[in-house]
């Protein structure tokens, strides 16, 4: 399965987009499709540079494999603070801007742009799987932690 590790650091946020945007491109996705990827995975990688590693460096792997040409299986990897993206409860989009509690728009983005949401921790890792289709269909009410339906 093609990996790509990399300081966590904002420098290299566009190269490793582009490591996932051209697995999403070999596999046929529609453009729309790979743009909509892009964005799940700059939030998910903004939030590791910006988060995991609160007092120290780290690293950020990405692993790309296509399923039958139907699915782009993504996993995200770092070794820093343990954080479950799952686990954060959806904002109520419905209340005023004024209203709303700071945080968790981005990962209620990425929920409604995957098609499946897996969380692990492992040993020291974070691990979290996202799955796209090649059609969007969103992984809200189907996430899993450990292997566990929510």
């Amino acid at each position: 399965m093609p990996e790509i590790t990399s300081p966590a650091r904002m420098a290299h946020l566009e190269r490793l987009i582009q490591f996932v945007a051209r697995h999403a491109e070999t596999a046929h996705f529609p453009t729309q499709r790979i743009r909509e990827i892009e964005l799940a995975v700059e939030e998910i990688l903004v939030n590791i540079f910006s988060y995991a590693y609160p007092d120290t460096t780290g690293d950020v792997s990405l692993t790309c494999r296509v399923e039958d040409d139907l699915r782009l299986v993504l996993e995200i990897s770092d070794t820093g603070t343990p954080f479950n993206i799952l686990n954060v409860p959806a904002p109520n989009v419905a209340a005023g801007i004024y209203e709303r509690q700071v945080g968790g728009l981005g990962v209620f983005f990425v929920k409604k742009m995957a098609d499946e949401a897996h969380y692990r921790r492992d040993g020291d890792r974070n691990i979290l799987m996202l799955i796209f289709g090649r059609h969007r269909h969103g992984a809200e009410g189907q996430e899993h932690a450990g292997g566990v339906q929510k």
